[in-house]
């Protein structure tokens, strides 16, 4: 065992040393750093005379508010483990989340009644039942109020590999898997995160937090709280980019955490000219990679505040960075085009073939990496961590390549390539001169069987508001830009994408439409 401190110390010092700087402001209200400990503090004493403790784990399934935004502190300040969900996600799926993680404790949002219920009765490790806003008791403003009296006054002692927050992928592969982040690994993470994605951080920055945070808002919103910066929560659980752009004028917002999806929303609204943000210090963005045209336009609307890293929530987003001074808007042969970074501070990349072995620069093959960002491996799940860390390596499922100068490019996942007349294929590369051609907005290519080549691809594109494609004139755009065994064999036009919980579009979905569709 290892001693290390708790992550709960994070917020206690930060209210200590900023007792009546704004914490967190979310519709008309604003919670000072001295309330927010202090609410914390009191759901902690609640939580620990009802019942968890040390270990425990506490299932949280809500929408943002100040609410989920406490409840992990309160949990790590007691040593339980916090496990949030998406919210988007179906009742059996909650209900199997918190009987995997055999959860002592459900904190439902009231807008959720028929998952509380199946996770009630999916679950019979459940002790405590909490509502997160109006509704059923007790509440979490009750716990709040039952903890004042004899509110925690220490945090619980932890070692570096105790567990304190399970993070579970999205599961497009097959069931979710809770990834074990732990005090001494979390404390890492924010280090580097305040380091390589937000130099500078201090109380006098204000963020806004745009996604979900049970994901990887809520480890950016954590950094945060490191350094006294408020955190601006939008009103509502859905994006509304006008109201976002008016926060971010009204908070002077320095920075914020999104995916390629929501930062190519906010950029290609029209009230992202309608006010002042010029504020904006770091506007990062992960999750997926972000097509170049939409990068382009991206830093001609904001400048150069944008940064790109890429990690996975195992690897708790500490993989690589691309800061602002690393951005292009021309295709200058010098800068990393395309790439999205180098190794974080602390953080070892390799590319690794299939018997682990490293390959040279400029070698595809499968990314890999190692460092205290990993996190200490799934939860109750020897089979998928044996895979995982095969080699001594984390194995991340992303193909990509390095330069001589360790800027690494993904080219896809390894489920993602297909292989057509003996030949890898690599859809992102497809995708990205598909967003070349005009009015086309989304560009989402898939491998499916051929009789002839083995697999074939087939590009589906959503054509821009107003704007008509030809088939014909878009494939013909691909002549002289990509050999001819890349191209799809058909391309087909839909009106929308598909897209998980997260944001991203999921491509096993694409291809079972299509095949539902008959366009396969």
């Amino acid at each position: 065992m290892i001693p290390t401190s708790n992550l709960a110390s994070l917020l206690l010092q930060t209210a200590a040393r900023l007792p009546e700087r704004p914490g967190l402001v979310w519709r008309e209200r604003s919670w000072s750093w001295a309330e927010i400990a202090g609410r914390v503090r009191a759901a902690a004493a609640t939580l620990r005379a009802r019942g968890i403790g040390s270990g425990d784990r506490v299932l949280v399934h809500a929408r943002n508010g100040n609410a989920i935004f406490e409840s992990c502190w309160a949990c790590w300040l007691i040593g339980a483990v916090w496990v949030p969900t998406n919210f988007r996600l179906s009742p059996p799926e909650v209900a199997w989340l918190a009987a995997n993680a055999g959860c002592r404790a459900h904190l439902f949002d009231p807008g959720f009644p028929q998952h509380r219920e199946a996770a009630r009765e999916g679950n019979p490790a459940c002790s405590l039942e909490v509502t997160m806003g109006q509704g059923e008791s007790p509440t979490w403003d009750d716990l709040v109020a039952e903890g004042r009296g004899a509110p925690v006054g220490e945090t619980a002692a932890v070692d570096r590999d105790h567990p304190a927050w399970l993070f579970y992928t999205s599961g497009t592969t097959g069931r979710p898997k809770g990834g074990t982040l732990t005090h001494g690994q979390l404390a890492f993470v924010v280090t580097n995160h305040i380091a390589d994605l937000m130099p500078g951080l201090s109380h006098r920055d204000a963020s806004l937090v745009v996604a979900p945070l049970s994901h990887g808002a809520g480890i950016h919103a954590m950094a945060q709280v490191a350094r006294g910066a408020v955190s601006v929560l939008l009103p509502g659980e859905r994006l509304d980019v006008p109201e976002a752009w008016r926060l971010v004028e009204k908070h002077r917002v320095s920075n914020m955490f999104t995916v390629p999806t929501i930062l190519n929303a906010l950029c290609r609204d029209p009230s992202v000219d309608a006010h002042d943000h010029s504020s904006l210090r770091h506007v990062i963005y992960a999750g997926a990679p972000m097509y170049r045209e939409d990068q382009k336009h991206a830093l001609r609307k904001l400048g150069f505040c944008l940064v790109q890293y890429f990690g996975l929530g195992e690897v708790t987003g500490n993989i690589t960075v691309l800061p602002p001074e690393w951005h292009s808007i021309e295709d200058d042969p010098t800068m990393p085009i395309g790439s999205c970074g180098y190794p974080r501070t602390g953080i070892e990349v390799a590319i690794l073939d299939a018997e682990n072995r490293r390959l040279p620069p400029g070698a595809t093959g499968e990314i890999c990496v190692r460092g205290p960002a990993v996190m200490a491996g799934y939860f109750e799940n020897p089979e998928a961590n044996a895979k995982a860390f095969a080699g001594g390596w984390f194995h991340t499922g992303d193909l990509g390549h390095l330069d001589e100068r360790g800027f690494l490019t993904i080219t896809g996942r390894q489920s993602d390539m297909y292989i057509s007349g003996g030949s890898n294929v690599y859809p992102r590369e497809i995708e990205e001169v598909l967003l070349t051609f005009p009015g086309v907005a989304e560009a989402c290519v898939v491998g499916v069987p051929h009789e002839k080549w083995g697999e074939t691809g087939i590009a589906v594109l959503v054509p821009e508001p107003g704007a008509t494609l030809d088939p014909a004139a878009v494939m013909a755009h691909l002549d002289g830009r990509l050999g001819r065994y890349k191209w799809p064999s058909r391309i087909v036009l839909w009106d929308a994408l598909p897209r998980s919980g997260y944001g991203k579009v999921p491509k096993n979905e694409v291809r079972r439409l299509l095949v539902e569709r008959g366009e396969a």
